[in-house]
C-alpha cells in the first residue's frame, strides 16, 4: 500500500514512451511536413534530407520524386517506382516514420527549404 502511494505520484508526471504518441493525421501530417524539408535516416535506406514542395514534389541534392498523403500515412515515390508509405508522428520539429516492423525512420523537420533543393 506505501509502495503504490509513493510510485502512482511517478507515474503520473512520467513522459509517455515514443511508440505511445499519436499518430499524425492528414492535416497534421500535411501542416508539419509540406513546404518543409526532413533531415533524417531510414533503418533500410541510410540517410536522407528532402524538400516537400506544395506541389507534390520530393527535391532531394541529386534525385526527386512524389509525395502523396493516404489517411494517415504519408507516401513516397522515386524513379518511377511505386510509392511506399508509412504512418507518421510527429512531436515537434521531430518526425517518425512508422511501418509494418514499427519505427522504420527519423527525422529533424528543417523550415523552408534551407538547401535551395
Amino acid at each position: 500500500m506505501i509502495l503504490s502511494r509513493i510510485l502512482l505520484p511517478i507515474l503520473v508526471v512520467l513522459p509517455l514512451p515514443a511508440a505511445a504518441q499519436e499518430l499524425a493525421t492528414a492535416d497534421a501530417i500535411r501542416a508539419a511536413l509540406v513546404g518543409n524539408t526532413v533531415r533524417g535516416s531510414m533503418v533500410a535506406s541510410g540517410g536522407f534530407t528532402e524538400y516537400y514542395a506544395p506541389d507534390g514534389s520530393i527535391r532531394g541534392p541529386d534525385y526527386s520524386g512524389q509525395w502523396s498523403i493516404d489517411g494517415n500515412r504519408m507516401c513516397f515515390g522515386y524513379d518511377g517506382n511505386p510509392a511506399s508509405c508509412w504512418a507518421v508522428r510527429v512531436n515537434g520539429t521531430e518526425v517518425v516514420w512508422v511501418g509494418a516492423a514499427g519505427d522504420e525512420g527519423t527525422g529533424t523537420i528543417l523550415p523552408g527549404n534551407p538547401n535551395g533543393y
